[in-house]
């Protein structure tokens, strides 16, 4: 592994030479982020969080780990092939047909439970896996794009983009819990109240194309960093300074003389291997686990929703915690030990769910997701940021494959849980 260190370069460096008005937004653009991290996850998280339903559809399908398996390997194929055409496709359209694709399969997804009358079968199941596969193909086209995009910015938006993707969870979380009561005791609750959670969903996609779209790329700040890309032979970003009304030619000298991905991948590796431990980790136990095999407790139908929201809103208060400087892991070496202490989760959750109560249940996996989001935010703010723009944006693109490469191991890992307890 090389660990060796790249200079970092901090915000007032970037600054230097920019007058106040072109830096003009920074809050704007951060509120902005979060609500974009917010739309990457929401549809996905969403059909996490109404797990509860599909298994009363579907008992003996295994939804929540069925449905991840499905996910997972579109989201990784379509992030690695377009994090290997990177420095040629348009940042703008790549972002906007993820959340257009979004839009449409939540939408899709609704209209496939209104037209069946929440009945089950294998032809409705079906239809829900293609829809997921979608759900997949919207988050690499997001997430890497969101994540290169923000990358050669101020840490400080990347940090709002992932605690907007953990606020997706807790918001899901939150949101189904209220409709599962108000719902919980009338004639057909469950579905009514994933009905009026998966409109929801769908308006918060439609609002997140649009600020992407519209408001994003004619924040002054985003506008100086976009031109600065440019200068520096970024091609990704021409459509996003035309929108704004800035025409600036792309370096081409500079572009050729970038590093290559395989440079930028060993000069980085740590990080991304940090990436995928954390995830791989995290999506053997989180949801499969939870669903099935936590075993039946005096919460009844309300466990399972109960454990996941608790890792949902754990998740993003560990977002938060490295804005405490004492909290935050920046060391390399430090990082990876960190991550790999995390392994123990596994015979803490097997112990836990054969011999503990539901309470020692719910503080593992409120530690679970404290855990994910801490030492996410820690190695994206703390991966180099002293490369030229269109390095940033392919580092960027580089680590999101490694963290979608961690969910797929996980998700695939999952299924190991069921072996000996007749569950298959």
């Amino acid at each position: 592994m090389n660990f060796s260190e790249k200079p970092d370069k901090t915000m007032s460096d970037v600054n230097g030479s920019a007058s106040p008005t072109r830096l003009q937004g920074k809050w704007t653009a951060i509120v902005v982020c979060w609500f974009l991290g917010l739309g990457s996850l929401i549809a996905w998280n969403s059909m996490l969080t109404i797990g509860d339903y599909y298994y009363a559809l579907f008992p003996r399908y295994h939804p929540s780990r069925v449905l991840t398996l499905v996910y997972q390997p579109f989201a990784l194929a379509t992030m690695i092939y377009l994090s290997y055409k990177e420095a040629t496709i348009d940042t703008r359209k790549r972002n906007l047909a993820g959340f257009g694709l979004f839009s449409l399969s939540t939408f899709a997804l609704l209209i496939l439970d209104i037209a069946s009358s929440g009945r089950g079968g294998i032809g409705i199941y079906i239809g829900i896996c293609v829809i997921v596969a979608v759900f997949g193909i919207a988050d690499a086209h997001i997430e890497g794009g969101m994540v290169g995009d923000l990358s050669f910015m101020c840490p400080e938006f990347i940090q709002s983009f992932l605690i907007g993707f953990a606020a997706s969870g807790a918001l899901t979380s939150g949101l189904r819990l209220m409709t599962k009561a108000a719902f919980d005791n009338t004639h057909d609750g469950l579905r009514k109240g994933v009905i009026l959670f998966l409109a929801i969903s769908t308006i918060i996609e439609l609002l997140c194309f649009i600020l992407y779209a519209f408001v994003f790329p004619k924040i002054p700040i985003v506008k100086h960093f976009r031109a600065k890309a440019a200068s520096e032979g970024s091609k990704t970003v021409v459509s996003d300074l035309a929108v704004a009304g800035i025409q600036k030619q792309v370096d081409e000298e500079k572009e050729a003389d970038r590093l290559s991905n395989k440079q930028l991948l060993l000069q980085n590796i740590d990080y991304a291997l940090d990436l995928f431990l954390i995830y791989v980790l995290t999506l053997s136990i989180f949801p499969g686990f939870l669903y099935e095999n936590t075993g039946t407790h005096q919460l009844g139908s309300w466990y399972p929703l109960v454990l996941i929201a608790m890792y949902n809103v754990l998740d993003l208060v560990g977002r938060f915690t490295p804005l405490i400087e004492c909290l935050k892991i920046e060391n390399r070496k430090g990082l990876m030990l960190a991550i790999l202490l995390r392994v123990l989760f596994i015979p803490a959750f097997y112990f836990t769910a054969k011999y503990g109560d539901q309470g020692w249940m719910i503080m593992l996996t409120s530690l679970l997701g404290l855990t994910n989001g801490h030492l996410t935010v820690c190695v994206f703010t703390a991966a180099p940021k002293g490369y030229k723009g269109p390095e940033q944006n392919a580092l960027g693109n580089l680590l999101v494959v490694f963290l979608l490469g961690g969910i797929f191991a996980g998700v695939a890992l999952d299924w190991l849980w069921l072996i000996g307890n007749g569950s298959f």
